[in-house]
């Protein structure tokens, strides 16, 4: 059984949104989805929006990525959701 290393790219609807907000909403979805080890790091972009990247692991056999993503999406004033990154972890 292996470890999948995900990343994925939230962009806000607007530069006012609160990220911490998002940021709280995502962990709880993903964790909820077995993904473990959450982290956040944010991403200029233009104009004082920033997207906010999201890094977890989860064992390879916990399924897909579809039921965490659609929940990502359903996040209010979250207006795209895209993975970006998606590898098996060695070592």
């Amino acid at each position: 059984m292996g470890i999948a290393l995900i990343k994925i790219k939230l962009m806000p609807s607007s530069p006012n949104e609160d990220l911490e907000e998002i940021e709280n909403k995502v962990k709880s979805i993903v964790e909820k989805n077995k993904g473990k080890r959450v982290s956040f790091e944010e991403q200029e972009i233009a104009f004082g929006l920033k997207a906010i990247i999201v890094g977890f692991e989860q064992d390879e056999n916990e399924g897909e990525l579809d039921p965490i993503e659609n929940a990502l999406n359903k996040i209010n004033n979250v207006s795209s959701v895209q993975i970006i990154d998606m590898r098996r972890a060695f070592g």
